[in-house]
């Protein structure tokens, strides 16, 4: 339990640094695009200890299947209340570009925030694992060079692993865009959290471009393009098809709704039809 002490330390230090963060950017609307790196730090930088913990702290600290999903429920729940307004996401970003919902500088601007913030949580973890402060973090301090990638199929199977898992969860996201934050937080952090024990043997289910780059672009066995290929490429396609099939049509790019009829129609309250016909 020591070594999940200072896990438990190490999140709330992160959790605190970033909250501070997205405070000192929320009194400063001009600056609400910077609020997407402290976003991307503290998910990045806690995914990377629950990584650890996932690799190394069953044999190492006696820590399980159950206690590893828990903390990385607990680690998306709290990403998600201390960075509300920030996904730290840059799939959900160019989802807002397509929704029409920001302008092209924004959203640049968003995504370096988001991919910056996404390899200093890389290099804080990285110096934090080499101050050895348990016997989990001296091991991952040695397999760090050869860290284990998360991709474990073929390029194809890694694409469509990502592609289906995003359609699905980003079809859930949108259905769930316009309801109560007490609502809509957990149910994303428990789809997130089941869909990266499930899809662990094929691609562990990012969903994120910035987050699968700070967990598993370093590691050997694959070229960064064809890292790119797989957790940046197929998120957004998966996104881009869920937000055609739940709307109709992408509004940044087509006017015309493609899949639904444009026809409404309008029901008369009681009483209203009765006096026209008099």
């Amino acid at each position: 339990m020591s070594g999940l002490n200072v896990s438990l330390g190490y999140f709330l230090a992160v959790v605190a640094f970033g909250g501070a963060f997205t405070v000192f950017f929320r009194k400063w609307p001009r600056l609400s695009v910077a609020a997407e790196f402290p976003a991307s730090f503290v998910l990045v930088a806690c995914r990377l200890e629950v990584q650890t913990i996932i690799e190394v702290g069953e044999w190492a600290g006696g820590l399980g299947p159950d206690v590893t999903l828990t903390i990385l429920f607990l680690v998306l729940l709290t990403h998600g209340v201390i960075c509300a307004g920030a996904t730290g996401n840059p799939s959900l970003t160019l989802m807002n570009f397509l929704l029409l919902e920001t302008h092209t500088l924004p959203t640049l601007l968003a995504l370096a925030a988001q991919f910056l913030g996404a390899h200093l949580a890389l290099l804080a973890a990285g110096y934090y694992w080499a101050l050895e402060l348990n016997d989990m973090h001296m091991i991952k301090n040695l397999m760090s060079r050869e860290c284990s990638t998360a991709l474990r199929v073929s390029l194809v199977q890694g694409v469509f692993s990502e592609c289906v898992c995003a359609f699905i969860f980003y079809l859930i996201y949108i259905s769930l865009k316009c309801r109560s934050a007490l609502i809509r937080v957990p149910l994303v952090a428990a789809v997130l959290t089941f869909f990266s024990h499930a899809a662990s043997d094929y691609t562990s289910a990012f969903l994120n471009p910035s987050l699968a780059y700070g967990l598993t672009f370093y590691c050997p066995g694959f070229t960064f393009t064809e890292y790119s290929v797989v957790y940046w490429l197929g998120p957004i396609i998966g996104m881009t098809l869920a937000l055609l099939l739940y709307m109709g049509h992408i509004p940044r790019i087509f006017t015309k709704n493609l899949l639904y009829s444009q026809k409404t129609r309008f029901r008369l309250p009681k009483g209203e039809g009765d006096k026209k016909k008099k």
